[in-house]
């Protein structure tokens, strides 16, 4: 089987999902994102992420009771399938092997 590589997008929303755990859904997952990888991200950017993320079997999704918060609506909560991990996994891989032995990224000169 061929090897799945992420963006780094497609990366973020996976590590943020695994982070997040069993509460992982839209909000909280930009919320990761934003907080602990630093970067702006739009919720539309997230759901568009998420839905092609689960088309290729990369995560699953479920939904969750209905809640009055949201006006009776219920959340759709993900979680990041053995694939997925796979793909977190191999991607991983192919970035420390880019990043090593690259003289202008050793020790703390820019």
């Amino acid at each position: 089987m061929a090897r799945q590589f992420l963006t780094d997008f497609e990366l973020m929303i996976l590590l943020a999902i695994l982070r997040i755990g069993e509460d992982a859904y839209g909000v909280p997952i930009a919320r990761e994102i934003e907080e602990t990888g630093g970067r702006t991200v739009l919720l539309g950017a997230i759901y568009t992420a998420l839905d092609r993320l689960e088309a290729n079997g990369l995560v699953s999704s479920s939904m969750g009771d209905p809640t009055p918060e949201r006006g009776g609506r219920a959340k759709r909560f993900f979680k990041v399938t053995s694939k997925g991990l796979k793909a977190v996994k191999d991607t991983r891989k192919a970035l420390t092997a880019l990043w090593s032995g690259i003289p202008q990224l050793k020790g703390g000169t820019a």
